[in-house]
């Protein structure tokens, strides 16, 4: 932290995405004068943008909650902590008496993800009340990774970063880095630039999506494939890799390659082409260049998981990187093992639920259930059925699919508890509005991303202002809200008792660091990673790349019975035999497909309320492709309806070049509004949601991510021809 007469400048990081920028803040007194990239920062500053730049809006926006708000008939009134300690905890305790502990239900959102303190906390807050009803964002997206982690490695969190810097063939599937920057369930700070590096040092860039994307046109071979197929494409490059002797032998251990050889052999080229969309010259192709690149990657993101068959997709991908020795292998997937064993330190201590869904039975999935079930976990009668819900920095009627059903749902609940910033639309049936906080004002070390890096790198993140007066941390609200309800916080006999001892201690001292707090996990969790020390941390505010890359970790960091990747799991194999079998029905009513789409400036639906970034009544536009814009007789701009079997919409056309036919797409996140929690009244609104459309029973059968790139819509002119836009 530097200094110069009134004003200061903090060094911190963004929170915003997983690019984790490393950021330079200008304070004055309590107040952010300017936030800049860090250019000190070894490591995560180049990917700096305006949703960071602009994170200052949100702690001084307009419609922030500053204190807890309770309803009182159709409108809130302020309160005090103390007032929603006693009420909530006293209504948490009747419900869980009269309904048990699973009619208590939580959903937590990106936010509180980015949040290390927050999240640990709210988890030991739930493990407090014994909730196995634990929802949350990352289902509407990421499962299908976990699952494939946990099946093929032992274990849900363990994660692969690309190693940009040594690659030599990106086939990239399902991603646009262009806007999402490369990360998603790892941190590559400037990946895509990095990618582009090694272009122009002879490394070949293959892209496989529907869309013809930014990223598609930089690609030296762009695959326009159906949406949801791309099992079939790499399946198909597994036949010739198989054929043609193309596996290698791979440096991390791996089991019962038989089975997927074999299918892969007996499979049909010309099925799978015809399946996917590409021609089978083209498959052969990248897959002969593939094997053959010395140092290469596959990579899939989101527009694999987005789709019924995103876990059978997730998995092939892996199983290429695996039988062409690219897993852990310079220029491959690599394991970072960061500076705590995140793998072996939750598999000792946070061990996986064992909680399954009352209704489908299905399993929790890295500790949380899918977003999709939970509108019918509300609704539907029956033992443990969910009557009372905590939402905490997350807006899951945007975010999910059918928001309208999960909105129409929340109504109905008993209690339903909002901790957020300002009120969105999932907040508007809240008993009580709890403020939240900014990542501006807090401090803390996000220990859950060691291992998510593709380097060696810690950085701590300094608060650079202070919340408004009298707001509490979340974590000091969720440990708070368990002593008030008189359940052991963690699920654990004594810790309530040590906390208030704690409490008491910093008081009588005036000491308040010996108060428990998240700075205690945090050096626990570094302490016993016995790699670097706590104190070296806070002494590189511009982070620190602490040791060398590495290669050769995967193996003994497998969880495994037999320390082998797992290449062909059964449930896999017999879904893919399935797969092979089946053929898609075309569906007359609704012709098309409407995938998404990502806009760099936007994290789903977290940035889009605010001010600076975006206009009011400002709505994503639907990108078609010419042809069948001028089949419909659709001009650039009209505004068009968009209808699937759940719901419909509006919103104005882009055309676009490039791309397959019949595919449209538009942008997640939108539709949310900013509600006036005083006046009752909407404040401000954002453009239309998209998720309506989707069907929220159409899930993937392993990870229950529901199809929001695999939407069956048909499109006709609106019956008016312009729509006010911002």
């Amino acid at each position: 932290m530097e200094s110069s007469s009134s004003r200061k400048v903090v060094y911190s990081h963004c929170h915003y995405c997983v690019s984790l920028c490393g950021t330079k803040i200008t304070v004055d007194g309590n107040k952010i004068v300017s936030i800049e990239p860090d250019r000190e920062n070894p490591m995560s500053w180049r990917d700096f943008c305006r949703k960071g730049k602009s994170a200052d809006e949100m702690v001084s926006h307009p419609a922030r909650i500053l204190k807890p708000m309770k309803r009182v008939g159709d409108r809130y009134e302020e309160s005090t902590y103390e007032e929603a300690y006693l009420d909530i905890a006293t209504k948490l305790n009747k419900i869980i008496v009269e309904h048990g502990v699973d009619a208590v239900g939580s959903y937590s959102g990106n936010p509180l993800g980015f949040d290390f303190a927050g999240s640990i906390f709210f988890n030991g807050l739930l493990d407090a009340i014994g909730t196995g009803n634990r929802f949350w964002v990352g289902s509407i997206d990421q499962n299908n990774a976990h699952v494939v982690q946990d099946t093929m490695f032992g274990s849900e969190l363990l994660s692969l970063p690309a190693d940009i810097d040594e690659c030599n063939f990106f086939l990239l599937l399902g991603m646009d880095p262009v806007q999402s920057k490369f990360g998603w369930l790892e941190v590559i700070p400037d990946g895509w630039n990095r990618v582009l590096k090694r272009q122009q040092q002879g490394a070949q860039v293959v892209v496989v999506d529907p869309r013809f994307s930014d990223t598609a046109k930089c690609a030296d071979t762009y695959l326009s494939i159906l949406p949801g197929q791309d099992w079939a494409f790499v399946l198909g490059m597994l036949h010739i890799i198989f054929t043609e002797n193309l596996d290698q032998p791979s440096a991390t251990p791996l089991s019962n390659i038989d089975p997927i050889r074999e299918i892969a052999l007996n499979a049909s080229l010309t099925d799978l082409s015809s399946r996917c969309g590409i021609a089978e010259e083209l498959i052969q192709d990248v897959a002969r260049r593939f094997a053959k690149a010395d140092r290469a990657m596959a990579v899939a993101h989101t527009g694999i998981s987005h789709h019924a068959n995103g876990t059978i997709g997730e998995w092939l991908v892996t199983v290429l990187n695996a039988v062409t020795n690219r897993l852990d292998t310079p220029g491959g997937r690599r394991l970072e093992r960061g500076y705590m064993d995140i793998v072996k330190i939750f598999s000792s201590f946070a061990p996986p639920s064992t909680h399954r869904t009352r209704l489908k039975n299905l399993p929790a999935i890295a500790g949380y259930h899918a977003l999709a079930e939970l509108a019918d976990e509300i609704t539907t009668p029956g033992e443990n059925q969910i009557k009372a819900m905590m939402i905490v920095s997350g807006n899951p009627v945007i975010s999910g699919p059918d928001g309208d059903s999960l909105d129409e749902a929340l109504k109905g609940l008993d209690l339903l508890v909002a901790v957020d910033i300002i009120q969105r639309d999932s907040h508007r049936h809240a008993d009580w509005l709890i403020p939240g906080t900014h990542f501006l004002e807090r401090e803390g070390l996000h220990c859950l991303v060691s291992g998510m890096m593709d380097k060696p790198f810690v950085q701590y993140a300094n608060k650079a202002v202070n919340p408004p007066p009298g707001v509490q941390y979340e974590w000091e609200f969720f440990m708070n809200l368990a002593i008030a309800m008189k359940r052991p916080y963690l699920g654990k006999k004594g810790v309530n008792s040590f906390i208030k001892f704690t409490k008491l201690l910093a008081r009588i001292t005036g000491k308040s660091h010996l108060a428990f707090n998240p700075r205690w996990i945090e050096w626990l969790l570094v302490t016993t990673g016995r790699r670097i020390k706590y104190k070296d941390i806070l002494k590189h505010p511009h982070g620190w790349i602490y040791s060398k890359k590495r290669y050769g970790d995967l193996r003994t960091t497998l969880r495994t019975k037999d320390n082998a990747v797992q290449v062909s799991p059964p449930e896999f194999i017999s879904a893919l035999k399935n797969l092979l079998i089946e053929n898609e029905k075309e569906d007359t009513e609704f012709p098309m497909i409407m995938v998404n789409k990502r806009g760099r400036e936007s994290m789903n639906s977290w940035m889009n309320d605010l001010p600076g970034m975006n206009n009011t009544e400002r709505n994503s536009p639907l990108d078609i492709h010419p042809d069948d814009a001028q089949a419909l007789n659709l001009h650039q701009g009209q505004i068009v309806t968009i209808s699937s079997k759940v719901s419909s919409m509006e919103a104005p056309i882009n055309i676009v070049d490039g791309g397959r036919r019949g595919v449209i797409s538009m942008a997640h996140g939108w539709g949310s509004s900013i509600y006036d929690p005083v006046k009752g009244t909407i404040s401000q609104g954002y453009g239309t949601n998209r998720n309506r459309l989707v069907d929220r029973h159409q899930l993937d059968q392993f990870s229950q991510v529901p199809s929001l790139s695999g939407v069956p819509v048909k499109i006709e002119a609106a019956a008016h021809s312009a729509m006010e836009q911002g």
